[in-house]
């Protein structure tokens, strides 16, 4: 409130309304105009309003008025009730023989209480709850930290252990595949003898039955009797039945006595055990020529072929240095849509046009799969249990709609179209889906419809999507074929910027290799090697590219 030394610099106005300030409710502490001190007495009548000019105010402390007694101010405040009250409160009211004190004294006690602690608050509590915010402050940073580290020892960890468990079951495949090819030759050597020997015993009982009538001495003399070599001939192929596996992980022995089978299985990189990094510079260490414009797909065979198919019937088989190897015409009207090679390096290609999915056996192509009426077979990829992961498409006049079908053998194990809501996972469009399955059994889709890459779980539900952001690249993203490797790292060729982008299984971007004249890349395949064949659809040519080394 002003006061009377400020008076004539700052106009006080009254409290009632915007006019000037003259008179003044001592009782009341309220500044009020001549207007408005009659009001100021009628709102409050059953009070005493001690009014004087303003320049003769008296600052003091507002007594309130009593609850018991009408037009009574309190004036002492009862100990024992800790109220304020009046003198006939304490004279004939229910505070009659309290203990009391002026008021005026119980707001200086009040004050004083009010500074006190404020100063406590300020001079010590604060400064002690700072430090102890900052303290938190370092803890909760440090703890951070440590969890930090403690995710990257886990992913560390996590990435050493996905490549030892590769590493195991790589070494039973192997096993697994050369006990079968051994076993399978001495079977056929065994086949081979059998039809041979049915020949020639087929041959002798002709010649015996012309010996039954002959009348010439000497030819019957001559006949030698081969029935005890016959009879005595061992009637049991001399195959391996078996051998015991034995797997050690530090103080773990795991001993596999079974023999297993091979399965078709995606031909994925079998890197040494150890710890592998990007190299710093990406190396071209070969570059392949071929016939095909467009190239349309790769799929390695082992460390040093590969089939590849373009636009017409023929599927061919290479090796590194562009020398073919073998043909396959396929039995399509138009030629394939896609191709795969199966663990048991057996090839598998799509039919489009009949909807079909067919393998190569001793050049001769026979049916393994048939999709659903109305959908034409696309792109495959095969998993490491077996199945075979099958793009469908389904043709209308203005649009295309993409599926992927897990097949075991010939039956429909999974249909991967939505999210679970209803929602579709990928965009309708006319370009094609590409797949491979991860380490983890994530099924990674490049969707070139929607420019994205999305990564699906086994149960089918989306983890991720990736839309090339994090790369940098100058045109918008153009994802084409996808594979993953060893490390379970996921690479997509980019179309549209002439590079390939790799990830982690999480969907972490990790590189982008764009300095090995990858123009317009498209087919993508991983050998056994971990060694990328890069297909470049426009010139024919295939890029092998080594981008990791052991540390």
């Amino acid at each position: 409130m002003a006061t009377s030394t400020s008076w004539a610099q700052d106009v006080i106005t009254c409290d009632l309304c915007e006019k000037a300030a003259l008179q003044f409710c001592n009782s009341c502490q309220v500044s009020l105009c001549d207007t408005c001190v009659k009001k100021h007495r009628d709102e409050f009548k059953s009070l005493p309003h001690d009014i004087a000019p303003f320049l003769d105010r008296k600052i003091q402390v507002v007594l309130p008025a009593c609850q018991e007694h009408s037009g009574q101010r309190c004036e002492v405040n009862c100990k024992e009730c800790n109220t304020p009250v009046c003198i006939k409160c304490i004279g004939l009211g229910p505070h009659k023989g309290h203990d009391v004190e002026e008021l005026n004294e119980t707001h200086d006690h009040k004050i004083r209480k009010i500074k006190s602690d404020t100063e406590e608050i300020q001079a010590k509590l604060i400064p002690k709850y700072q430090k102890e915010d900052v303290g938190i402050g370092k803890k909760m940073s440090k703890t951070k930290s440590k969890i930090d580290d403690l995710g990257k020892e886990s992913r560390k960890l996590r990435k050493l252990w996905h490549q030892e468990v590769d590493n195991i079951f790589d070494k039973i495949d192997s096993l697994s595949q050369v006990l079968t090819e051994k076993n399978l030759n001495a079977l056929q050597e065994y086949h081979n003898k059998i039809r041979d020997l049915i020949s020639e015993m087929n041959t002798i009982v002709k010649q015996n039955e012309k010996l039954f009538n002959s009348n010439k001495l000497s030819e019957v003399n001559e006949y030698q009797s081969k029935l005890n070599e016959y009879q005595d001939f061992p009637l049991k192929p001399n195959i391996d039945q078996g051998k015991e596996l034995i797997i050690e992980i530090g103080d773990y022995r795991a001993t596999l006595k079974q023999k297993f089978q091979p399965s078709p299985s995606a031909d994925v990189s079998r890197l040494p055990t150890g710890i592998w990094n990007f190299m710093n510079q990406v190396r071209v260490i070969a570059t392949i020529t071929t016939n095909y414009k467009p190239l349309w797909g790769v799929a390695c065979v082992g460390g040093t072929e590969a089939w590849i198919y373009g636009n017409n019937k023929t599927i061919t088989h290479i090796d590194t240095h562009g020398a073919v190897r073998d043909k396959v015409t396929t039995t399509g009207q138009y030629g394939p849509d896609g191709i795969a090679v199966t663990r048991g390096r057996e090839l598998i290609y799509s039919d489009p046009n009949s909807g079909t999915v067919n393998s190569v056996r001793h050049g001769e192509s026979e049916t393994l799969i048939t999709t659903p009426q109305g959908w034409r077979s696309g792109r495959l990829s095969c998993t490491r249990s077996g199945d075979i992961l099958v793009h469908v498409y389904k043709e209308s006049v203005l649009q295309i709609k993409h599926n992927i079908i897990r097949y075991q053998g010939q039956q429909i194990e999974q249909e991967i179209d939505n999210d679970g809501q209803g929602n579709p996972i990928f965009k309708d469009g006319w370009n094609s889906l590409f797949m491979s399955e991860n380490n983890n059994g994530d099924i990674c889709v490049s969707d070139a419809n929607a420019d994205t890459v999305v990564v699906i779980n086994k149960p089918g539900r989306v983890r991720f999507r990736y839309d090339g952001t994090p790369a940098r690249t100058k045109k918008s993203f153009g994802p084409r074929y996808i594979v993953t490797d060893a490390l379970s790292q996921i690479i997509v060729s980019d179309y549209n910027n002439n590079c390939l982008h790799i990830l982690d299984q999480n969907g972490q971007f990790l590189r982008c290799v764009d300095d090995c004249g990858l123009d317009k890349p498209y087919g993508l395949s991983v050998n056994s090697e971990g060694r990328l064949w890069v297909g470049l659809i426009d010139t024919g040519e295939i890029k092998v590219l080594k981008y990791l080394e052991k540390i």
